[in-house]
């Protein structure tokens, strides 16, 4: 077992804090892992305050994982000591149903095995995610990074880029093609410039004017405030795709209208309550909604070499992990662009 520092939430109720727990010793198909930088995601707040029911106690939280291979199993063949490595939102599955078998992981039959507040297939222990020094991950569930990026801008990459880049490419976005992001945030920055990598023509949707300037910046080609009537009634009929990344409540009929015929809206937001959406408004125009989950480690690679060949990574605010609890208060006012990451190195003081 290898003493581990980390940070957790004691009960949905607790301040993150200082934490110690022992990992697991490095198996035959293992790779343990000097984490350096940990993204911060808003699923993890939700987790720790048990807002989704479920939460396991003592919880260090963090999917979005970067760092340096320190010891590889016996076993390993796909990593040696020194390489750069990534963990995203899973560590394990089932491996023998067919989605597993067809590379499509988060979708396993019987349950991902989450980086943490999950429980281990073999032992049914706790998983302990990247709020921490290190980690032990089965080289499956492992993933190259490029040393041509910053670490810290790859980091969110591992959940804020997966889910907005698998959808994108699971409609086949391509030149040609309207797209428009809705809400700019964690997830729609990492959407506007994948699109716009893909050779979309793309909108930003955002209900704050203050978001244009960094629409622009990222790479949009249109911004439109959503609160305008005249400016959604000119849209109407307008996009082949929307990817709506809102998770506060909003009405998904509002948008369905923007599409065209045979016009999809992928949803990767989770808003707190059901959203209703009469039959005519697909009906009508051939449309569909679509929902999408993160992605399969093959796919997770396969965006992980795309970002690195057209310089592509996360716009990140750096932080110590003294201040987590605070930039949880500012992640809930939105106040970030567009993602919170810890330098790991600051728990190892």
């Amino acid at each position: 077992m290898t003493a581990t520092k980390g940070y957790a939430a004691q009960s949905a109720t607790t301040p993150l804090a200082p934490f110690s727990f022992e990992r697991r010793d490095t198996g035959a198909h293992d790779v343990q892992i000097e984490i350096l930088y940990c993204g911060v995601c808003h699923s993890d707040l939700h987790q720790i305050r048990d807002e989704w029911g479920g939460s396991i106690f003592p919880m260090v939280p963090g999917h979005e994982i970067v760092g340096r291979i320190t010891q590889v199993g016996s076993h390993v063949t796909k990593f040696k000591v020194g390489d750069l490595a990534g963990v995203g939102c899973f560590v394990d599955s089932c491996r023998t149903c067919q989605n597993c078998k067809d590379g499509i992981e988060q979708y396993c039959d019987e349950g991902m095995v989450g980086t943490y507040n999950g429980r281990e297939r073999l032992t049914g222990a706790p998983t302990y995610g990247g709020y921490s020094t290190s980690i032990v991950v089965d080289e499956n569930y492992t993933l190259h990074v490029s040393d041509k990026l910053p670490l810290s801008g790859v980091a969110p990459l591992l959940c804020a880029g997966i889910t907005t880049y698998s959808p994108l490419r699971h409609v086949g976005v391509t030149k040609g093609h309207k797209v428009a992001v809705l809400g700019l945030g964690g997830l729609g920055h990492m959407a506007v410039k994948f699109a716009v990598a893909f050779g979309a023509e793309v909108t930003m949707l955002s209900s704050s004017p203050s978001k244009a300037a960094d629409a622009e910046r990222l790479g949009a080609h249109h911004f439109a405030l959503t609160s305008d009537a005249e400016t959604m009634k000119g849209l109407q009929n307008s996009f082949d795709f929307i990817l709506n990344t809102v998770s506060a409540p909003h009405d998904y009929n509002t948008y369905l209208n923007l599409l065209r015929t045979n016009g999809t809206m992928i949803v990767v937001g989770v808003p707190p309550s059901p959203s209703q959406v009469p039959a005519f408004n697909l009906i009508a125009k051939r449309r569909s909604i679509i929902g999408s989950l993160i992605g399969g480690i093959k796919e997770t690679q396969e965006m992980l070499d795309f970002c690195a060949e057209h310089n592509i990574v996360s716009d990140v605010e750096i932080i110590d992990i003294d201040k987590i609890n605070e930039s949880y208060e500012r992640m809930l006012k939105g106040d970030v662009r567009y993602r919170f990451v810890i330098d790991i190195a600051s728990l190892k003081k």
